[in-house]
């Protein structure tokens, strides 16, 4: 079988891309490797209906709707390689089974790379965050750090100041220059410079030295790189955002090899579902148009 679209993962882009698809009519392969990002936080936040609920069940009622249209085929698993070209492409899953379809959407997301903290891995998404809009509001304007990983930090340290009482560690990864350091006082952020020796209870930050700061939470601006290399070894163009690499795109959501798409957290900044859930919207519905007019490309 030959489907009108190949999704590359199952995540909120993925499945908002599909059910466009789907809602036209049309073929689509999902493959999924179930590696959700947030799959380790508690609740989702700032998407609209959904606001407050566990993230998996928004991705389990997605994946039951999507399953309602007979045009879906869904397979659990991993893609492993990709070739192929234009109305051609060809897809195999790690169980050794190829794939055929005319169009490719890579919805993969990214990594997260950490700064590396004792304790602070096992805390990511339960208390330790990367997202205010997402998470900020739960911590009821008490005491929140942030740990610098780079100069997007300090910003990040002044956003966070409509939360809470900020307080920047800046860890040896950010040195601020004497202009900066005083505007962020004047914001009422207290600057650490004290080395972090590691995370422990909820939100606790142990310094070298002793001392240990106590929080309602935490935040960090993790660097990303897309969670899959298919995109790359197809040929798709990297772009570099602020916090890392994502797969180039136009403004269609074709990437730089034609009739091959990607959207989401793989293919923008910033990262929210409820963003992931819109950019995927707009993929589905561009690839459907290049399925109608095919000669109308970037």
């Amino acid at each position: 079988m030959i489907y009108d679209v190949i999704v590359i993962g199952g995540s909120y882009a993925g499945m908002s891309a599909s059910l466009q698809l789907l809602r036209a009519r049309r073929s689509v392969l999902v493959i999924d490797a179930g590696n959700r990002r947030n799959r380790m936080a508690r609740q989702s936040h700032g998407f609209l209906g959904q606001d407050g609920t566990d993230p998996a069940s928004i991705a389990k009622e997605a994946r039951q709707q999507l399953e309602a249209y007979p045009t879906l085929t869904w397979v659990d698993g991993e893609a492993v390689a990709v070739n192929g070209e234009y109305d051609a492409f060809d897809v195999a899953i790690a169980d050794g089974q190829t794939h055929h379809g005319r169009r490719l959407l890579f919805a993969t997301g990214v990594t997260d790379h950490l700064p590396n903290i004792d304790g602070l891995e096992e805390r990511w998404g339960r208390s330790v965050f990367h997202c205010p809009y997402c998470h900020g509001y739960e911590l009821d304007a008490g005491r929140i750090g942030v740990i610098a990983t780079g100069p997007m930090s300090a910003h990040q340290a002044e956003l966070l100041s409509e939360w809470g009482t900020v307080t920047l560690f800046t860890n040896g990864a950010l040195t601020l220059e004497p202009a900066a350091r005083q505007a962020l006082e004047q914001k009422a952020i207290t600057i650490e410079d004290t080395a972090i020796r590691a995370l422990s209870g909820e939100a606790d930050v142990q310094l070298r030295g002793g001392r240990t700061l106590s929080f309602a939470g935490l935040f960090v601006a993790p660097t990303v790189t897309p969670s899959s290399s298919l995109p790359a070894n197809l040929g798709c163009s990297m772009a570099q955002g602020p916090i890392g690499q994502m797969i180039a795109v136009e403004g269609s959501k074709e990437t730089t090899v034609r009739g091959v798409y990607a959207c989401g957290d793989a293919a923008m900044m910033p990262h929210s579902v409820s963003l992931a859930v819109g950019d995927g919207a707009m993929a589905g519905m561009q690839l459907h148009r290049s399925l109608i007019w095919p000669d109308i490309h970037p």
